[in-house]
């Protein structure tokens, strides 16, 4: 009998595994970790379903890619069983070096380290465990092997990545401008010149999904508590190597070595759990400044943040360090632990990227923002900004 094995998703219903190897690679421990990584970091203090994982994204990812690639070969676009194959793995692995709580935590964890970095690297390990035979998983990973269509199905302006990410971070928080038309998209792609595109009727699915993905960065991702509480952990990880604070393994090594670079299997070793032990045992540390960002994390008892058009002014900034200082007793280098700035951008579609070609009957190619009577246009060209003061409550 052919391999099957199916995966109930609340999303999309039955996920389909056809593949013993892609089955293999889903058992992997590699691949189990990401069950211990939340896709949204601490979005679930503002939407309190927002608690899946990136195990979850990752299969979500994946069942659209088997759609993308069914779709694109019925069309007559050859696409080979290994190809396939390496498509389909490719995706399901591309989050894999994502750390404890995903962005929130990417550089400040691990300095200077992207997750894609740490993605490859266990994917190249997984390919020597498995005797060589993700080597095509890699090329497309990588954007090195030929038909580019491929990778630009995993990372790119109309990847399934964001089409999963769009409707299943929707779906979870129960943000309805998030959703998103993904299966008429998907019925839509077609590659010509060896990219991928869209087929004219298309366009307004793809202006619907352009659009949601701004209202969800703004409504959910940029929300400004959300935005504040990522800001806080942040603050807990720099504050606990600052004084060194004492911290469980295998955190331990990330915490009391700055600077240092992890090993494939310290890195894997780590999760969201390993980092909420810590803050739970950092609520507890004499140092007052982590105790009371940590005891802000656990019992959501956040700074309070505010958002300014301009850059924030520095009488402002003076002004709230000053109070936290007389509120808390603090002095004036503790208390900028508790006031902090920055800034948050967005942009709804990035011109200067990898564009969305649009491929007419007659055969001519237009971007996305160049078709008649376009939603996405030059006018959504920038970038757009907001800056944020956090800052404790001293009423």
């Amino acid at each position: 009998m052919p391999f099957r094995k199916i995966i109930n998703d609340p999303v999309y219903g039955f996920i389909t595994i056809d593949d013993e190897l892609i089955a293999q690679i889903i058992a992997h421990p590699y691949y189990q970790r990401l069950r211990r990584i939340n896709q949204m970091a601490m979005a679930q203090l503002v939407y309190p379903g927002a608690v899946h994982t990136r195990l979850h994204h990752s299969l979500g990812a994946y069942h659209l890619m088997c759609s993308a690639l069914s779709e694109l070969k019925s069309k007559g676009f050859e696409i080979t069983d290994e190809e396939a194959q390496g498509a389909k793995i490719a995706i399901l692995l591309h989050d894999l070096g994502h750390g404890p709580f995903s962005h929130a935590l990417e550089n400040v964890l691990v300095e200077n380290t992207h997750h894609e970095e740490f993605s490859l690297k266990l994917m190249e390990d997984l390919n020597r465990q498995l005797g060589g035979k993700l080597k095509t998983t890699i090329e497309i990973f990588k954007g090195e092997h030929p038909k580019k269509f491929l990778t630009q199905l995993i990372s790119g302006q109309l990847d399934v990545d964001r089409m999963d990410y769009l409707t299943r971070d929707s779906f979870f928080t129960g943000v309805s401008e998030g959703v998103i038309g993904y299966d008429r998209i998907l019925k839509m792609l077609t590659v010509h010149k060896g990219e991928l595109m869209v087929e004219e009727k298309g366009i307004y699915s793809i202006e619907k999904f352009l659009v949601a993905r701004r209202l969800m960065y703004w409504q959910v991702y940029l929300h400004k508590t959300v935005l504040c509480a990522e800001q806080m952990l942040k603050q807990i990880i720099k504050r606990a190597k600052i004084i060194n604070a004492e911290t469980p393994e295998p955190l331990a090594t990330f915490i009391n070595k700055p600077g240092y670079t992890p090993t494939l299997e310290e890195f894997y070793n780590i999760d969201d759990y390993d980092v909420l032990a810590a803050i739970k045992l950092w609520s507890k540390q004499k140092d007052r400044v982590l105790a009371y960002l940590c005891n802000g994390i656990i019992n959501r008892q956040l700074l309070k943040v505010e958002f300014y058009a301009e850059p924030i002014n520095n009488g402002i900034i003076t002004k709230r360090i000053s109070e936290v200082c007389l509120k808390k007793n603090l002095t004036e280098d503790e208390a900028k632990w508790l006031v902090f700035t920055g800034e948050a951008t967005s942009r709804t579609y990035n011109f200067e990227d990898e564009n969305i070609h649009i491929l007419f009957k007659n055969g001519i190619v237009k971007d996305i923002s160049e078709v008649d009577n376009a939603l996405i246009n030059q006018n959504l060209k920038g970038k757009i900004k907001k800056y944020y003061i956090c800052y404790l409550r001293t009423l």
